[in-house]
C-alpha cells in the first residue's frame, strides 16, 4: 500500500466503526445517499422549464438552477473531505445531510430564481459534506475483499437515482408542480438523518493535524474561476475568467508543497501512479459523458418529435443498464484487476459514444436504444471498478481525500462536458432560440458533440490502462 514519502505517520485516534458499528447500517446510508443527490441532479433538471415559466426567467438565469448546484459541490467537496480525514467520516456527514434537507424545504419554498440559485449553494455544500464521505466510509468499514461488492451496490443506486429522477420528476411537475421534487426529497433524507443518529459511532478514525484553510480558500478561487469561465465560453469573460485560473492552480500547487498540513496531498498524485491516473480518467470519463443526456433529450423532442414523457422513458434505458451490471462489476474487480475492467469499460463507452455521432432525423429507435444500452454497460464496468482501484491505492488517513478527489474529478468533467457543449452550440447554432429553422444545424452540433466525445473517451483509455496494478495490495 502507497505511503508519503518523507513525512512522519499521523497520530490518528482508531475509529469505533471499523470494529463495533453496523456494516450494515452504514452501507444502507450511503447506498441511499447515493440514491438521492443523483436523484435531485436529474429530476430538478426535468422541471427547468416549469421554474422559468413562473419565475419569467430567461434562459442563463435557469442555467444557473443546475450550474451552483454542481458549482458549490465541487469546491467544497476536498475541503470537507479533508475535513472528513481529520475529524471523521460521521463529524462530517451528519451536518452535511441536516444542511441538504434544510435547504431543500426552503428550495420548495422559493419565491424567487435567484432565491432558488442561492439555496441550491447552500443546498451543494451540503451535497459535498455527504458525498465526501458516504464512499470514504464503505472503503473504512468494509475489508478489501468485500470493497468492490459494496461499492458496486452504491454506484448501482447512484444509477437508480439518475434512472429514476427525469421519469419521477416529469411526473410530479405535470401533476404537482416543480415544487414537489424537492418535497418528495424530505422523506427519504430524513430516514438518513434517523439512521445517521442511531448508529451514533464514529465510522473511521481520526488524526491530529492541522485544517489548510489558505490553502482551502486558493484551491475554491482555483475552481470557481475554473467552471464559472467554461459557463461562459465562448465570451471574453469565459476565457478570462478561464485563462486566470492558471495562476491561482501555480500559486494552490505552490503553496501545498510549502505547508505541513495541506488539503490536498500532492505527492499522492506525483507518486501514486494508480491514484493520478484512476482520477483523470474518471473526470475524462464523465467530460465525455455528462451530457449525453442533454443533447440526447434535445435529438428525441426537437429532431424526433417526442414528448418528454417518452423522450424520459427512453433516456431510462441506459441508467438501468448501469444499475443492473454494477453490483456484478464492482464484485468482478473484488477478485480480477479493477484497473482491467474499468478500461473495458471506458472502451464500451467510446463504442456507445461513437455511435451516437452517426444520428439522423431517420434514425431507427432500436439502434439509439443499442447504443444507450452499450453506453449503460460502459458506465457500470468503468464507474464502481475504477472507485475500487483508488481506494484500494491510499492509506486510511487518506480515505476521505481520496473520495472528494474522485467526486471533484466527477464535478470538473461534468462541468467540462457542458462547457464543451455550450462551445459548439455557440459555433453552430449561436444564441437563438431552438426553432424549426435551427433544427438541422442542432443535429449537426450533437453529432459533432458525440464525436468529440467518443475521441476523448478513446484517449481516456490510455491513462485508465496505464494506471498499474492495484491488486496484491493491502489497506
Amino acid at each position: 500500500m502507497w505511503q508519503l514519502v518523507g513525512k512522519p505517520p499521523l497520530r490518528r485516534h482508531t475509529g469505533q466503526g471499523e470494529n463495533r458499528a453496523d456494516r450494515q447500517a452504514v452501507l444502507l446510508i450511503a447506498i441511499l445517499t447515493s440514491f438521492l443527490t443523483p436523484f435531485m441532479i436529474s429530476s430538478v433538471n426535468i422541471a427547468i422549464p416549469a421554474i422559468g415559466s413562473e419565475f419569467g426567467a430567461d434562459a442563463v438565469l435557469l442555467g444557473w438552477i443546475p450550474t451552483s448546484y454542481i458549482l458549490a459541490s465541487a469546491i467544497f467537496l476536498i475541503p470537507v473531505g479533508r475535513l472528513a480525514d481529520i475529524h471523521g467520516m460521521r463529524r462530517v456527514f451528519f451536518p452535511g445531510i441536516v444542511i441538504f434537507t434544510v435547504s431543500t424545504v426552503f428550495c420548495a419554498l422559493s419565491v424567487s430564481t435567484p432565491m432558488l440559485i442561492g439555496l441550491r449553494v447552500i443546498q451543494g455544500i451540503g451535497n459535498a459534506m455527504i458525498f465526501s464521505t458516504a464512499v470514504a466510509a464503505l472503503t473504512a468499514v468494509y475489508p478489501p475483499g468485500e470493497r468492490g461488492m459494496v461499492l458496486g451496490l452504491s454506484v448501482a443506486a447512484s444509477y437508480i437515482g439518475l434512472s429514476l429522477g427525469p421519469v419521477l420528476g416529469g411526473v410530479l411537475t405535470q401533476n404537482l408542480g416543480w415544487r414537489s421534487i424537492f418535497l418528495a426529497a424530505i422523506p427519504l433524507s430524513v430516514i438518513i438523518i434517523i439512521l445517521v443518529v442511531k448508529n451514533g459511532r464514529e465510522w473511521t478514525g481520526t488524526c491530529e493535524e492541522k485544517f489548510d484553510l489558505a490553502g482551502s480558500i486558493l484551491y475554491g478561487l482555483m475552481l470557481l474561476c475554473l467552471m464559472y469561465g467554461l459557463s461562459l465560453l465562448p465570451g471574453p469573460e469565459g476565457w478570462a475568467f478561464t485563462l486566470f485560473f492558471l495562476p491561482l492552480l501555480a500559486a494552490f500547487l505552490l503553496w501545498e508543497l510549502r505547508t505541513d498540513s495541506p488539503v490536498i496531498e500532492i505527492d499522492i498524485f506525483l507518486k501514486n501512479r494508480v491514484f493520478s491516473f484512476s482520477s483523470i480518467a474518471t473526470m475524462i470519463n464523465y467530460c465525455a459523458t455528462f451530457a449525453i443526456s442533454f443533447l440526447l433529450a434535445l435529438y428525441l423532442q426537437f429532431n424526433r418529435g417526442f414528448d418528454p414523457q417518452t423522450a424520459g422513458f427512453i433516456l431510462a434505458a441506459q441508467p438501468v443498464v448501469q444499475a443492473i451490471f454494477s453490483p456484478a462489476a464492482g464484485r468482478l474487480s473484488d477478485r480480477v484487476e479493477p484497473g482491467v475492467i474499468a478500461s473495458a469499460g471506458m472502451g464500451a463507452t467510446a463504442v456507445g459514444l461513437a455511435m451516437l455521432a452517426f444520428l439522423t432525423e431517420e434514425t431507427p429507435l432500436f439502434f439509439l436504444v443499442a447504443a444507450l444500452v452499450i453506453l449503460g454497460l460502459g458506465f457500470a464496468l468503468f464507474s464502481s471498478p475504477n472507485t475500487n482501484a483508488i481506494m484500494s491505492s491510499v492509506d486510511r488517513e487518506f480515505l476521505g481525500i481520496a473520495s472528494a478527489t474522485v467526486a471533484t474529478a466527477r464535478q470538473v468533467g461534468m462541468m467540462l462536458s457542458l462547457g464543451i457543449t455550450m462551445v459548439i452550440f455557440s459555433l453552430i447554432i449561436g444564441r437563438v432560440r431552438i426553432t424549426p429553422d435551427v433544427h438541422t444545424p442542432l443535429l449537426a452540433s450533437i453529432r459533432i458533440a458525440f464525436t468529440l466525445f467518443a475521441f476523448l473517451c478513446t484517449a481516456g483509455i490510455y491513462f485508465s490502462l496505464s494506471r498499474g496494478k492495484v491488486r496484491g495490495e493491502e489497506t
